[in-house]
């Protein structure tokens, strides 16, 4: 019986591991690309978070407003990824056959992958936040304080 059932399988095994396969490069690559975009951010802004250190900002602030850009840039990425996906799954409707008991608009798939790529994203900009967080202004010249 069991081999029956993984025989019956098969045709869709391949597909389904390609599938699986590129969906992981592509959180790999979007998480490589938030973390480059906030630690440019950082380091093209070093001067105006050593101004707001010197006039009282808080790393905990600091933090938070690193924190809030990368997660205000993945909030647009999830809406016109969420809108595409939506366009995209009638067009590509012959895929439905590889999904066993999941539909095309499945809104569980959908919550659960934006609730990982939002977490993916605070991962992404935690480094570049702490290292934000760090930063000193000495005499008036902001310092970095590099952790990486």
């Amino acid at each position: 019986m069991q081999e029956l059932v993984s025989d019956s399988m098969s045709p869709q095994r391949f597909p389904m591991i390609l599938l699986g396969t590129f969906a992981g490069l592509a959180l790999l690559l979007a998480s490589i690309g938030i973390y480059g975009v906030i630690s440019h951010s950082v380091n093209q802004r070093v001067r105006e978070i050593g101004v707001r250190m010197a006039l009282g900002a808080q790393k905990r602030d600091v933090f938070q407003m690193v924190i809030s850009q990368g997660l205000e840039l993945v909030s647009l990425g999830l809406v016109i990824g969420i809108a595409a996906a939506l366009i995209f799954t009638r067009l590509l409707s012959s895929f439905s056959r590889l999904l066993y008991g999941v539909g095309a608009n499945d809104e569980v798939t959908f919550i659960t992958v934006s609730v990982v790529l939002i977490g993916v994203a605070v991962l992404a900009c935690y480094i570049p936040a702490r290292r934000a967080a760090r930063i000193r202004s000495h005499g008036g010249v902001a310092v970095r304080v590099n952790i990486f």
